[in-house]
């Protein structure tokens, strides 16, 4: 449901993906050429959930991915991947703040334990 040109589908909408890759995946936002552009929030039938920024239907820019399992990343993201600045944290207390690349940690940043003991330096 949503709006369309030029047959495909532009400005806001929602989608729910049918039979095949993503069966049951949610998405509600906006598009532009018929692809996820802008802002908007796409969730996995697995529980999964992305709010924030797409280009080309893929994450880019800043967003929050949220695990079924409620671990979480805040951040910047580049062709669907957590890339720049951003911070992980799982549901028992462990955290990392700090530089990303390609989806993972790479550049200064902070880990901490559940026990409370750091790391601060290179990635």
């Amino acid at each position: 449901m949503g709006q369309w040109k030029d047959g495909k589908k532009h400005g806001q909408g929602a989608f729910t993906y049918g039979k095949g890759k993503g069966e049951g995946d949610k998405y509600v936002g906006e598009f532009n050429g018929g692809f996820r552009n802008g802002q908007g929030k796409y969730i996995w039938s697995d529980g999964d959930r992305y709010v924030g920024e797409f280009k080309d239907d893929k994450p880019n820019g800043q967003g929050t991915y949220t695990w079924s399992d409620r671990k979480k990343y805040v951040g910047e993201f580049k062709d669907g991947k957590h890339h720049g600045q951003g911070s992980w944290s799982s549901t028992d207390g462990e955290r990392y703040s700090g530089e990303w690349k390609d989806g993972k940690k790479y550049g200064q940043g902070t880990f901490t334990w559940l026990d409370g003991r750091k790391y601060v330096g290179e990635f």
